[in-house]
């Protein structure tokens, strides 16, 4: 599994909550076990203090988002190194259930879930996913969606950097809204200029013949 593919563990983590919208998916073992992916070693593993535990680090994990969202690199990865000496992780070489065309092994990356519990578990993994993007595409690729009140958290990897929404619905969202407020302003201009010509008609009619 490509160290990238871990990533995805911050941003479901820190999505599990919508601070505007006040939801919280993550609020029970079932929830947990969820994120982890239901019959994985770590959610057999995980209890009822995960859901705590995971809810303090995914505070922390926002706030690296937020932060390289507001431009703030070195904050980013002060936070984001400040996590990964508290969640140290296992790095190793694995080829399993990956074979090339000739039937060996496909060497690659893989992170070894040794801590402690599974919440320390799955956050040394989201951390060291989360650090390889940033170090390999740029901390102003974290991002949070700029469609409120979504605030999700996003990686961008498209090739010109122009992503600001975390998903093709909140997008899609955000420009109809542009296209409505757009609408209004005209809409407002074209009274107003209504408005202003209808005036100056009545005063040019109220004038005296000789003010004409």
């Amino acid at each position: 599994m490509e160290l990238a593919h871990y990533s995805d563990y911050a941003v479901r983590l820190v999505n599990s909550e919508e601070p505007l919208r006040g939801t919280d998916a993550l609020t029970s073992i079932e929830a947990v076990r969820a994120l982890f992916g239901s019959g994985t070693q770590a959610a057999a593993r995980a209890v009822d203090a995960d859901v705590a535990r995971l809810r303090a680090v995914r505070v922390r994990l926002r706030g690296v988002f937020e932060a390289a969202h507001e431009g703030d690199q070195v904050r980013a990865v002060d936070l984001l190194n400040a996590l990964m000496l508290e969640f140290p992780v296992s790095p190793q070489i694995s080829g399993h259930d990956y074979l090339d065309e000739a039937g060996r092994p496909d060497w690659h990356m893989h992170l070894a879930d040794q801590a402690a519990n599974a919440s320390a578990g799955y956050s040394a993994t989201a951390c060291m996913g989360l650090a390889f993007q940033l170090t390999t595409l740029g901390a102003d690729r974290l991002g949070i969606c700029e469609a409120g009140p979504c605030r999700n958290a996003y990686v961008d990897t498209s090739t010109n950097r122009s992503r600001r929404y975390c998903s093709d619905r909140c997008a899609t969202r955000a420009n109809v809204a542009a296209y409505r407020a757009r609408k209004r302003l005209e809409s407002d201009r074209s009274a107003r200029s209504g408005l202003t010509q209808d005036a100056a008609q009545d005063a040019h009619e109220a004038a005296p013949a000789s003010e004409r």
